[in-house]
This record gives structure tokens, C-alpha cells and sequence, in this order.
């Protein structure tokens, strides 16, 4: 059976969302996907809906234009390719394999909390999550989440920090466990609260009565500590070296978005030259596995003719855009459209979203502030500096002025070096 959201709610693999432009579903992958399985998708993609798909920042993969009679079959068949995941409570770890700076192996530990989870049917809010940071080159700062769970060397080796709603530079330390305990005390925390209701979420738990009830209900299992230190921004394009010499490649469709058609092609290629996996990362990116040095070169040029993104100096990555106008119901402006016009006249990538286009003031392709923010409305286009998609736009600007409103709403963020 396929449940339709309203709007607001998570879309999943049985769980489709109505948009502009069909019925949307999402689904988080189990781990790598072989490239034949990737491909596979992409022809659902294009049989059963419009052949847009799209890669989240969260590094889920979402298939739009579908409608009430071809779901179903989408379902089914990505069901049978067994590549997505299952588990209510969504579970990100580093998206590097082989990764030669992790702590920690997140492999068995991520299969083992999925399962519990499974087993405890706890009513939580739809958006609740989790993240799970091995501590290597690829971390999840950026992401928040419900529960952090953080990889950290001490003096009994290795540890995970545990921390609560929010990225790693809002969230509430609540301290260090060993490895071992980690899927007792998550499940601990998710009972506290699934306790507090069915939307309840750690950040609102937090908000209104405090760390205790999830500090008991870790005890005796954590040790107190203080937070730490967020990392410097990290980037998943370009490439990555693992253990052995082998390397990843890290590209992107532009905005988190591509067909079909264009995807497979690039796919393909890869295959050619060796990879033989995917991984869909957060950042809005694909990880291809795995790769001689010498065999790069022919699908970094593929990639680039096709329009992704190589190089992680690339402006467009300076921009998160939802769909916007006519794909979202809520859009009020061509907001990818408006993004790629505005990328053009850009200088190179700054190492974070500086910008944010959004269709409306939901904010949903980057929910946390922005050196600038455009939301669409009723009145055009709202500029907002400083502020995320749900603040109080300063005035209202034509399309056309755009790219000078924006260049010159980033200088006047830059700090003073005075």
C-alpha cells in the first residue's frame, strides 16, 4: 500500500508526496549501489515517472513526476534492485568507504542500530534522525540531526560524543560512550522522545525542559564532556584517496538535480573506466567507486560535458535551489532556473551556501541561514541577508535585478577587515 503526504510531511519509498509536477518519493540507500543498480533506477525513473531525479543534501535520492497508478510499480520494482532502506528512523554515516582517516568501521554499528530500531516500533515525528560521523575526511557536521553520535580518539581508544538536536555547532553535548553501548543508549534517547509524543523533536524536548530526562536516561553508560569544536567545511567533490591507492570520485548534478538520461550516461562511462559503485552523499553529491589514478581523466571530461559539477571551486556550488515554480506546488519563482542564471556571474565556490533561492518562504533545500536568501512570494522576489528562507524579507526586487541585489548584498555581508 502507498500512503500520499501532505505537504509538510517526509516523503519515503511508500510514502509519495504530491508536487507540481507528479507524485515525488524518496529513498535512502542501503549503503554503495552498484553501478547496474543505479542504471536500473534510472529507468524507473524515466518509465514510471519524468525521469527527474534528484540527490538531497542529506544524500537521499528522491524520483519525481510519478503518478497514483505508476507508484505502485515504482515501488515494487526499486524493492526488488534491494537498494533502498527500510528503517523508519533514518541513520546517515559517512558516505567514504575505506576512508584511510576513520576511527571507526560505522558498517556493523549502523546494520545493528537500523535493526533495533526496526524492533522497538517507536511513534516518533516523521523528521526525526540520526547521525553517525566516523570521523574521517567526509563528516557530517552540516547535518542535523535528532541524536549525533561522533567518533573521537582517547586514551582508551576510541569513543563516540554523543549530542542533540542540531549540526555540530547548535547541538546540546550530553557526553562520551564506548562503542558498545552505542545502540543501547541511542534506542534510550529515542524512547525519551517518543515519550514527549508523535511530533516531538530533540531540539523542541530541549527547548522547553532541558537536557535531564535524556542525560538520565543515557546513565551510567556516558561520561559528561564539553561539546566539541565544529571542523572546517568539507567538500565531496573531487577526489578522494583510500586505502590501497584506490580513489573515489566525488561529482554532482548541478542544484542536486538531473534526468535520467544524462545520469545513466555518465554512469556508464564510469563503468567503463572501473567504477563499479554509487553512493548518493549528503552535499547533493555522487561518490563513484572505485578507481585507478590513470583512469580519471575520461570521466571527470564526461562528467563535465554533461553538466555536473567537478571541480568543488564551482559557483553553483556557492547555491542551494529547490525546484521551485512549476515543480512545487508552494514555488512561487523558477528557483533552479533563477540559480543557474545567477551561478553564471559568479566568482568561484567560497567553501559554503552562501546563497539560498527558494520557491517559498518554507525554505526547504536549505532550512539554516544564508550570506543572502531570495525567497519567492506574492510580491516577486524577496531578498533576506543574514537569514534563513522564513525570515522577514528587507524589500522586494525584480528578476532582472537579481544578480547586482545579490552581489552586492555579499559584500555587504563580508566581514570588515578594519
Amino acid at each position: 500500500m502507498i500512503a500520499h503526504l501532505i505537504r509538510g510531511a517526509c516523503p519515503g519509498l511508500s510514502k509519495s508526496m504530491q508536487t507540481g509536477d507528479g507524485l515525488l518519493v524518496r529513498l535512502q540507500p542501503k549503503d554503495t549501489i552498484s553501478v547496474d543498480a543505479f542504471i536500473a533506477l534510472c529507468t524507473l525513473a524515466r518509465r514510471h515517472g519524468n525521469g527527474i531525479m534528484e540527490v538531497t543534501a542529506r544524500g537521499n535520492v528522491q524520483l519525481r513526476g510519478l503518478s497514483p497508478q505508476s507508484t505502485p510499480e515504482l515501488v515494487a520494482a526499486v524493492t526488488e534492485l534491494d537498494v533502498a532502506e527500510t528503517c523508519s528512523v533514518p541513520v546517515i554515516s559517512d558516505p567514504l568507504p575505506d576512508d584511510p582517516s576513520a576511527l571507526i568501521e560505522l558498517g556493523p554499528l549502523v546494520a545493528t542500530l537500523r535493526g533495533a530500531i526496526g524492533a522497538m516500533r517507536l511513534k516518533l515525528a516523521p523528521k526525526v534522525s540520526i547521525v553517525i560521523d566516523d570521523g574521517g575526511r567526509l563528516h557530517l557536521d552540516a547535518i542535523p540531526a535528532d541524536i549525533r553520535l561522533r567518533a573521537l580518539p582517547t586514551v582508551q581508544g576510541s569513543r563516540l560524543h554523543v549530542a542533540l538536536g542540531g549540526d555540530a555547532r547548535s547541538a546540546a553535548s550530553l557526553g562520551v560512550i564506548a562503542l558498545n553501548d552505542a545502540v543501547e543508549v541511542v534506542i534510550r534517547l529515542l524512547s525519551v522522545i517518543a515519550k514527549c509524543g508523535s511530533t516531538a523533536r530533540a531540539a523542541s524536548i530541549l527547548a522547553t525542559d532541558g537536557i535531564a530526562a535524556f542525560r538520565s536516561a543515557a546513565e551510567p553508560r556516558i561520561d559528561p564532556v564539553p561539546g566539541l569544536p565544529p571542523r572546517p567545511s568539507v567538500e565531496p567533490i573531487g577526489q578522494h584517496r583510500l586505502r590501497g591507492d584506490a580513489i573515489v570520485l566525488g561529482v554532482a548534478p548541478a542544484f542536486g538535480q538531473a534526468d535520467a538520461d544524462t545520469l545513466e550516461q555518465l554512469l556508464r562511462v564510469a563503468g567503463s573506466h572501473g567504477a563499479r559503485t554509487v553512493r548518493p552523499a549528503p552535499g547533493r553529491a555522487l561518490l563513484l567507486s572505485t578507481f585507478d589514478e590513470d583512469r580519471t581523466a575520461g570521466v571527470l571530461v564526461a562528467a563535465k560535458q554533461l553538466n555536473f559539477i567537478v571541480n568543488a571551486n564551482d559557483p553553483r556550488r556557492r547555491i542551494a535551489a529547490c525546484p521551485g515554480k512549476p515543480a512545487c506546488l508552494s514555488g512561487w519563482i523558477p528557483a533552479r532556473v533563477v540559480a543557474a542564471t545567477v551561478a553564471r556571474e559568479l566568482s568561484s565556490n567560497s567553501g559554503d551556501i552562501d546563497i539560498h533561492i527558494s520557491g517559498c518562504a518554507k525554505g526547504c533545500a536549505h532550512p539554516a541561514s544564508a550570506r543572502v536568501t531570495i525567497v519567492g512570494g506574492a510580491r516577486g522576489y524577496g531578498i533576506i541577508r543574514e537569514g534563513s528562507a522564513r525570515a522577514k524579507s528587507l524589500r522586494h526586487i525584480e528578476q532582472e535585478n537579481l544578480v547586482a541585489e545579490i552581489t552586492r548584498a555579499l559584500k555587504l555581508s563580508e566581514p570588515s577587515h578594519a
